[in-house]
């Protein structure tokens, strides 16, 4: 089965994230720190999709998501935090 990585966004939030029949697997949230930063906040991934990649998918739909708009991010979460770091080639988002 293929995972669908859904992303949700108001005026000063917003999230990437995997449901399945209703349920939220995985989660990746944000907040928008004025008009040129993104803060994430939070990244949780269920036990279903733990082990996959899925925590590292998200946090790259933040790097897509920053480079498309144009602004930078302010990693918060721990795990994003850490998976940016591993990650050179995002740096130009941080």
């Amino acid at each position: 089965m293929d995972t669908v990585i859904q992303e949700h966004e108001t005026d000063n939030k917003g999230s990437f994230y995997v449901e399945r029949e209703g349920e939220r697997l995985a989660e990746m949230t944000f907040s928008k720190a004025g008009s040129d930063k993104i803060i994430i906040d939070h990244t949780e991934v269920s036990d279903a999709l733990r082990g996959t990649g899925m925590g590292a998918k998200l946090v790259e739909c933040a790097v897509e998501y920053a480079r498309k708009n144009k602004v930078k991010i302010i990693p918060l979460c721990p795990f994003a935090k850490a998976t940016l770091k591993r990650h050179q080639e995002w740096n130009d988002v941080l």
